[in-house]
């Protein structure tokens, strides 16, 4: 008796390949007329796929660049739609990427930084006003009367650009920003200059850190400041944070496909989750969303 398989594809980040895998095969169970090809090789291939109708969901460990949504709205006419399921990386750590985080000398004795104060200093034209030098900052000393000298990636359509749309209110570097071609290379510019400041994306600063510490980071005016570890990642806190997520094609008024919201579904449960759980001390270090915020994201994809 012959019996029609259908083989759907999977085109995403490599690193999520730990999930999707996994995922793939506890819905097999439940389906056996279904097979999966996955070609897990980097986020920046997830949504130009799914644009390409070649992927039936796109798996990502960052928030889309622009220009990725851009192109997809150009094809479709409309956004991409997701659900978070998890957090990407925490620390440092030996062997292993740091999130998103902004970076200082260790000579310097900032205890932290807010997120609107985080806008002042990055972000030319800021609504509510602009910070340029350390004694805005409270910094007295050594730092009193000097500049804050900003480093961070070029602003080409990538992270730089990303940070300013997530975080700037997309507005554009100040003048004394000076953009470096590389992660590296800003971190070895903080850890050079003690009046420095510098932002960058993943990155494994292990080595950088008796010359360049993490900034701790609070929400708002006010809030805890907090740093990007386990504890505070795993309670959705620290104001960097990537998700994980997974992105799919649903036109405006459309319901979800069934099958693909059955697999959807099972990766915000419990039992999908745990699977998220099991990367948390990995080199990708994906970390499972907080109670209320996986009761969002069940929310949403009940309502498609």
């Amino acid at each position: 008796m012959n019996t029609t398989v259908t083989t759907l594809p999977i085109i995403g980040n490599d690193g999520m390949d730990s999930l999707v895998t996994p995922w793939c095969h506890h819905f097999q169970l439940a389906h056996p007329g279904i097979q999966f090809a996955c070609t897990m090789e980097g986020s920046s291939t997830a949504i130009m796929a799914l644009a390409a109708n070649a992927s039936w969901v796109a798996p990502i460990s960052r928030s889309p660049w622009q220009y990725e949504l851009d192109a997809f709205v150009k094809v479709k006419g409309y956004a991409p739609t997701c659900i978070h399921v998890g957090y990407t990386g925490h620390g440092p750590r030996a062997n292993a990427k740091s999130p998103p985080a902004l970076y200082v000398n260790q000579r310097n004795p900032l205890s932290g930084l807010t997120m609107p104060q985080v806008r002042a200093l990055f972000a030319r034209g800021n609504p509510q006003g602009e910070i340029s030098l350390w004694s805005q900052l409270g910094l007295q000393g050594e730092y009193q009367h000097r500049r804050i000298h900003l480093y961070g990636l070029r602003d080409d359509g990538k992270y730089a650009t990303a940070f300013r749309h997530l975080h700037l209110q997309n507005h554009p570097y100040p003048p004394h920003y000076e953009p470096l071609p590389d992660r590296q290379a800003v971190l070895e510019a903080v850890a050079n200059d003690p009046f420095s400041l510098g932002a960058v994306g993943w990155f494994n600063a292990v080595g950088y850190q008796k010359q360049a510490r993490i900034v701790a980071l609070a929400a708002e005016d006010g809030a805890d400041f907090v740093l990007p570890d386990l504890a505070q990642v795993r309670q959705g806190k620290y104001p960097l944070s990537s998700y994980v997520s997974l992105y799919f094609d649903l036109p405006p008024g459309r319901k979800l496909n069934p099958q693909l919201k059955e697999w959807l579904a099972f990766t915000l449960s419990s039992e999908g989750q745990v699977i998220v759980s099991a990367q948390t001390h990995s080199a990708e270090g994906y970390i499972p969303l907080e109670a209320p915020q996986l009761d969002i994201q069940r929310q949403r994809l009940a309502q498609w």
